[in-house]
């Protein structure tokens, strides 16, 4: 049974108009900008609605408290990430296997380090929250894009599909978080990358057949 999100998290209310939306993107830049010049632990609602210019009254009618503001957020990067990752996904149709795989890694690797300071404050932020369900709904989305696009590779067929998959995606989710996590040189991260790309391709040739 996949998780559900805690009552206590969920927004109050999603905007439905263009003014709506545009308060609610002020209010989740303020919340990173807080967040990287304050910190997770001295982030409040107050300080937020401050930093975006809007009232603390606003604040409530979307979001009740802190936690629930900061799995918001979380929330929209991970639907921003699978989005760009879908996107990838849907452009390699019909190619061969190989460029599916360094197409996957450049898009993860990009989305992570584009605005690195920024994903290292939502990777803190989420210490103390329940946020398998976002994970979950991530990772469904994720597996579904990357499933299809393999499933249409011009140059190789997967016995076990789901499997191969899976593998494939754990292995460089983890190898590119584990780069920028240790926050290396972009030389040798570049390096990294490189080495990944060529044990994915390997992976495939050893697990795929021949169309």
């Amino acid at each position: 049974m996949a998780p559900v999100t805690p009552q206590s998290l969920s927004p109050r209310k999603r905007p439905r108009q263009a003014r709506a939306a545009a308060t609610v993107d002020a209010i989740y830049e303020a919340t990173i900008q807080v967040l990287l010049s304050d910190g997770p632990q001295r982030l409040t609602t107050t300080r937020v609605a401050e930093r975006a210019g809007v009232s603390v009254g606003t604040m409530y009618q979307y979001f009740p408290q802190k936690r629930a503001l900061i799995h918001a957020l979380n929330e929209r990067y991970l639907d921003i990430l699978a989005e760009r990752i879908e996107a990838t996904c849907r452009q390699q149709h019909g190619a061969s296997a190989g460029m599916m795989v360094v197409a996957l890694i450049e898009t993860y690797w990009q989305a992570k380090t584009e605005r690195p300071e920024v994903t290292r404050a939502l990777y803190r932020s989420v210490a103390d929250l329940d946020n398998s369900a976002l994970i979950e709904s991530f990772a469904q989305r994720v597996d579904s894009a990357t499933t299809q696009m393999l499933e249409s590779a011009s140059d190789s067929c997967f016995q076990d599909l789901a499997l191969v998959n899976r593998t494939l995606v754990t292995t460089i989710f983890g190898a590119v978080r584990n780069a920028f996590e240790r926050q290396l040189a972009d030389q040798e991260a570049a390096g990294i990358m490189q080495q990944l790309a060529l044990m994915c391709r390997a992976y495939i040739e050893a697990v795929s057949a021949p169309r």
